[in-house]
């Protein structure tokens, strides 16, 4: 039986970019840092508050993830916080565009988006 989601991979265009805005931005604890020269790829495991992983990935040359229109394949990545005024009012003075706040209508929670900076898409879900 699954459990829980143990880490989600996301493949990045600039490593030093993404790595800033998921440590310094986002306040993501950096587990592990490898370069992988074989592959001249880096991998940073990422750790959440609650024990999930990001694991954050380059490699030369990846195409461009379709988005918008919406394509098949993950939609986007939510993490829950608990105050998501405080945490759009975090990101926001780090220079973060978020979203406008919205209301679930079947849940009555509150949530809103924005994007890391290749435009994955990332959710913010209050408990």
């Amino acid at each position: 039986m699954l459990n829980a989601i143990h880490h989600a991979a996301i493949i990045c265009s600039d490593y030093p970019r993404s790595k800033h805005f998921y440590t310094e931005v986002l306040g993501l604890e950096i587990i592990a840092e490898n370069y992988r020269a074989q592959r001249d790829s880096w991998k940073l495991d990422l750790r959440l508050a609650n024990g999930g992983q990001i694991e954050l990935f380059s490699f030369p040359d990846a195409p461009a993830r379709p988005s918008y229109p919406e394509a098949r394949g993950l939609r986007h990545l939510a993490f829950v916080v608990e105050s998501i005024d405080e945490v759009k009012a975090r990101l926001e003075s780090r220079g973060v565009e978020v979203e406008p706040v919205r209301l679930d209508e079947y849940t009555g929670k509150r949530y809103t988006f924005f994007s890391d900076p290749d435009g994955l898409p990332l959710e913010l879900y209050e408990q």
